[in-house]
Protein backbone atom coordinates (compact mmCIF):
# COMPACT_ATOMS: atom_id res chain seq x y z
CA UNK A 1 0.00 0.00 0.00
CA UNK A 2 1.33 3.69 -1.04
CA UNK A 3 1.99 6.33 1.71
CA UNK A 4 0.62 8.75 -0.93
CA UNK A 5 1.30 9.87 -4.45
CA UNK A 6 3.75 12.35 -4.96
CA UNK A 7 4.47 14.09 -8.88
CA UNK A 8 8.33 15.17 -9.32
CA UNK A 9 8.67 18.28 -12.02
CA UNK A 10 12.13 17.36 -13.51
CA UNK A 11 12.07 13.87 -11.94
CA UNK A 12 15.04 12.84 -14.58
CA UNK A 13 17.38 15.40 -13.27
CA UNK A 14 19.88 14.87 -10.38
CA UNK A 15 17.95 16.48 -7.89
CA UNK A 16 15.00 14.92 -9.51
CA UNK A 17 16.62 11.34 -9.45
CA UNK A 18 17.44 11.24 -5.91
CA UNK A 19 14.43 12.21 -5.16
CA UNK A 20 12.19 10.22 -6.92
CA UNK A 21 14.55 7.16 -5.22
CA UNK A 22 14.27 8.56 -1.51
CA UNK A 23 10.44 8.56 -1.88
CA UNK A 24 10.16 5.20 -3.30
CA UNK A 25 12.32 3.60 -0.58
CA UNK A 26 9.66 5.28 1.82
CA UNK A 27 6.73 3.54 -0.12
CA UNK A 28 5.24 6.45 -2.11
CA UNK A 29 3.87 6.26 -5.56
CA UNK A 30 6.27 8.54 -7.36
CA UNK A 31 5.81 9.62 -10.80
CA UNK A 32 8.07 12.06 -12.59
CA UNK A 33 7.63 14.38 -15.54
CA UNK A 34 10.47 15.60 -17.48
CA UNK A 35 11.99 15.50 -21.38
CA UNK A 36 12.79 11.71 -20.60
CA UNK A 37 12.10 8.85 -18.29
CA UNK A 38 13.10 7.93 -15.13
CA UNK A 39 12.98 3.96 -14.79
CA UNK A 40 12.49 3.89 -11.18
CA UNK A 41 9.76 5.90 -10.75
CA UNK A 42 6.83 4.86 -10.87
CA UNK A 43 5.00 6.44 -14.11
CA UNK A 44 6.70 8.80 -16.47
CA UNK A 45 5.02 11.81 -17.88
CA UNK A 46 7.07 13.43 -20.71
CA UNK A 47 7.47 16.86 -22.36
CA UNK A 48 8.75 18.16 -25.18
CA UNK A 49 10.65 21.25 -24.85
CA UNK A 50 9.49 22.60 -28.01
CA UNK A 51 6.20 23.02 -27.83
CA UNK A 52 4.72 26.44 -26.35
CA UNK A 53 3.87 27.01 -22.63
CA UNK A 54 0.19 26.49 -23.03
CA UNK A 55 1.07 22.90 -25.20
CA UNK A 56 3.00 21.73 -22.58
CA UNK A 57 0.56 22.12 -19.67
CA UNK A 58 -1.95 20.42 -21.82
CA UNK A 59 -0.13 17.96 -22.73
CA UNK A 60 1.09 17.41 -19.38
CA UNK A 61 -2.79 17.69 -17.52
CA UNK A 62 -3.84 14.82 -19.97
CA UNK A 63 -1.63 12.62 -19.38
CA UNK A 64 -1.87 13.15 -15.81
CA UNK A 65 -5.83 12.95 -15.81
CA UNK A 66 -5.09 9.56 -17.41
CA UNK A 67 -2.43 8.59 -15.15
CA UNK A 68 -4.53 9.22 -11.38
CA UNK A 69 -8.44 8.79 -12.72
CA UNK A 70 -9.90 10.48 -9.36
CA UNK A 71 -7.18 9.95 -7.16
CA UNK A 72 -5.25 13.18 -5.74
CA UNK A 73 -1.69 14.34 -5.18
CA UNK A 74 -0.32 14.30 -2.09
CA UNK A 75 2.60 16.75 -3.14
CA UNK A 76 4.19 18.47 -6.40
CA UNK A 77 7.46 18.54 -6.37
CA UNK A 78 8.99 20.72 -8.83
CA UNK A 79 12.89 20.46 -8.90
CA UNK A 80 13.22 21.39 -12.35
CA UNK A 81 15.95 24.17 -13.85
CA UNK A 82 19.58 24.93 -14.98
CA UNK A 83 22.15 27.59 -15.10
CA UNK A 84 23.55 30.47 -16.93
CA UNK A 85 25.74 33.13 -16.98
CA UNK A 86 25.98 35.91 -18.85
CA UNK A 87 25.44 40.11 -18.00
CA UNK A 88 23.48 42.47 -19.80
CA UNK A 89 25.89 42.01 -23.14
CA UNK A 90 24.84 38.80 -23.52
CA UNK A 91 21.45 38.19 -21.87
CA UNK A 92 18.76 37.77 -24.41
CA UNK A 93 19.55 33.76 -24.89
CA UNK A 94 20.22 32.64 -21.35
CA UNK A 95 17.24 34.65 -19.73
CA UNK A 96 15.00 32.58 -22.20
CA UNK A 97 16.90 29.44 -21.49
CA UNK A 98 16.15 30.02 -17.61
CA UNK A 99 13.14 31.47 -18.14
CA UNK A 100 11.68 28.33 -20.06
CA UNK A 101 14.07 25.82 -17.74
CA UNK A 102 12.70 27.36 -14.37
CA UNK A 103 9.76 29.34 -14.63
CA UNK A 104 7.80 27.35 -17.39
CA UNK A 105 7.90 24.12 -14.99
CA UNK A 106 7.19 25.93 -12.16
CA UNK A 107 3.56 27.83 -13.34
CA UNK A 108 2.63 24.34 -15.12
CA UNK A 109 3.63 22.59 -11.42
CA UNK A 110 0.90 25.52 -10.03
CA UNK A 111 -1.43 24.55 -12.76
CA UNK A 112 -0.99 20.70 -12.11
CA UNK A 113 -1.44 21.52 -8.29
CA UNK A 114 -4.93 23.24 -8.77
CA UNK A 115 -6.26 20.29 -10.52
CA UNK A 116 -4.43 17.41 -9.16
CA UNK A 117 -3.55 18.11 -5.01
CA UNK A 118 -5.53 17.02 -2.03
CA UNK A 119 -6.40 19.88 0.17
CA UNK A 120 -3.52 20.21 2.67
CA UNK A 121 -1.07 19.41 0.39
CA UNK A 122 2.23 20.72 -0.56
CA UNK A 123 4.10 22.26 -3.52
CA UNK A 124 7.95 23.02 -3.80
CA UNK A 125 9.41 25.20 -6.20
CA UNK A 126 12.95 25.65 -6.90
CA UNK A 127 14.46 29.22 -5.63
CA UNK A 128 18.06 30.57 -5.19
CA UNK A 129 19.45 32.18 -2.63
CA UNK A 130 21.70 34.41 -5.16
CA UNK A 131 18.55 35.46 -6.74
CA UNK A 132 17.73 37.60 -3.20
CA UNK A 133 20.22 39.86 -4.21
CA UNK A 134 21.20 40.87 -7.96
CA UNK A 135 22.90 38.93 -10.13
CA UNK A 136 25.07 40.87 -12.30
CA UNK A 137 26.96 37.98 -13.84
CA UNK A 138 23.68 35.62 -14.47
CA UNK A 139 21.26 38.46 -14.54
CA UNK A 140 18.52 35.75 -16.51
CA UNK A 141 18.99 33.06 -14.04
CA UNK A 142 18.76 35.54 -10.98
CA UNK A 143 15.41 37.03 -13.26
CA UNK A 144 13.61 33.26 -13.34
CA UNK A 145 14.53 32.90 -9.93
CA UNK A 146 13.13 35.80 -8.64
CA UNK A 147 9.90 34.99 -10.86
CA UNK A 148 9.90 32.05 -8.88
CA UNK A 149 9.89 33.45 -5.52
CA UNK A 150 7.10 35.93 -6.86
CA UNK A 151 5.47 33.37 -7.78
CA UNK A 152 5.50 31.07 -4.23
CA UNK A 153 4.11 33.96 -2.36
CA UNK A 154 1.21 35.15 -4.79
CA UNK A 155 0.32 30.71 -4.79
CA UNK A 156 0.03 31.15 -0.72
CA UNK A 157 -1.89 33.56 -0.63
CA UNK A 158 -5.99 33.84 -0.51
CA UNK A 159 -7.74 33.35 -4.17
CA UNK A 160 -4.66 31.80 -5.08
CA UNK A 161 -6.77 29.15 -7.09
CA UNK A 162 -5.52 25.91 -5.05
CA UNK A 163 -7.02 23.61 -2.64
CA UNK A 164 -7.63 24.92 0.77
CA UNK A 165 -4.72 24.13 3.50
CA UNK A 166 -2.03 23.92 0.60
CA UNK A 167 1.34 24.77 1.55
CA UNK A 168 3.80 26.15 -0.78
CA UNK A 169 7.37 26.77 -0.76
CA UNK A 170 10.50 27.58 -2.65
CA UNK A 171 14.51 25.88 -1.44
CA UNK A 172 16.66 28.45 -2.12
CA UNK A 173 20.17 26.57 -2.13
CA UNK A 174 23.47 27.60 -3.26
CA UNK A 175 24.68 25.38 -4.90
CA UNK A 176 23.87 21.73 -4.78
CA UNK A 177 25.92 18.71 -4.98
CA UNK A 178 25.47 17.19 -8.24
CA UNK A 179 27.92 15.52 -10.61
CA UNK A 180 27.57 18.31 -13.23
CA UNK A 181 28.19 20.91 -10.69
CA UNK A 182 31.66 18.99 -9.01
CA UNK A 183 32.54 18.47 -13.24
CA UNK A 184 32.17 22.30 -14.17
CA UNK A 185 33.46 23.64 -11.06
CA UNK A 186 36.13 20.91 -9.66
CA UNK A 187 38.33 23.03 -7.33
CA UNK A 188 34.89 24.93 -5.19
CA UNK A 189 34.89 23.97 -2.01
CA UNK A 190 32.22 21.18 -1.71
CA UNK A 191 31.73 21.26 2.02
CA UNK A 192 29.19 24.35 1.03
CA UNK A 193 27.64 22.51 -1.39
CA UNK A 194 24.12 20.84 -0.30
CA UNK A 195 23.76 17.29 -0.93
CA UNK A 196 21.15 16.02 -2.51
CA UNK A 197 19.70 13.60 0.43
CA UNK A 198 19.45 16.37 2.22
CA UNK A 199 17.13 17.88 -0.13
CA UNK A 200 15.29 14.83 -0.22
CA UNK A 201 14.88 14.28 3.17
CA UNK A 202 13.52 17.80 3.75
CA UNK A 203 10.64 17.08 1.31
CA UNK A 204 9.98 13.86 3.26
CA UNK A 205 9.81 15.81 5.95
CA UNK A 206 7.45 18.64 4.70
CA UNK A 207 5.08 15.17 3.16
CA UNK A 208 4.74 14.60 6.40
CA UNK A 209 3.67 18.12 7.87
CA UNK A 210 7.25 17.55 9.94
CA UNK A 211 9.17 21.19 10.24
CA UNK A 212 6.71 22.27 7.57
CA UNK A 213 7.45 26.08 7.03
CA UNK A 214 4.55 28.70 6.31
CA UNK A 215 3.18 28.39 3.18
CA UNK A 216 4.77 31.44 1.13
CA UNK A 217 7.96 30.69 2.92
CA UNK A 218 11.62 30.96 0.81
CA UNK A 219 13.37 28.61 2.43
CA UNK A 220 17.21 28.86 2.35
CA UNK A 221 19.69 25.92 2.62
CA UNK A 222 22.98 27.10 3.37
CA UNK A 223 25.98 24.54 3.94
CA UNK A 224 28.85 25.20 5.78
CA UNK A 225 31.40 22.16 7.29
CA UNK A 226 28.64 19.15 5.72
CA UNK A 227 26.38 20.72 7.58
CA UNK A 228 22.97 22.57 6.13
CA UNK A 229 20.81 24.88 8.16
CA UNK A 230 17.28 25.48 7.17
CA UNK A 231 16.66 29.61 7.40
CA UNK A 232 13.80 31.05 6.24
CA UNK A 233 14.57 34.47 4.09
Amino acid sequence: MAQGRVLVYGGKGALGCSVVKYLKNKSYWVGSIDLSGNDEADANVLVKPDDPMPVQEANVTAQITQLLGDKKLDAILCVAGGWAGGNAKKLVEPAEAMWKQSVWPSVITASLASKFLKEGGLVTLPGALAALQGTPGMIGYGMAKAAVHQLTKSLAGENSGLPAQVTVLATLPVTLDTPMNRKWMSSADFSTWTSLEFVSELFYKWLNEKDRPPSGSLVQLITKDNKTDVVLA
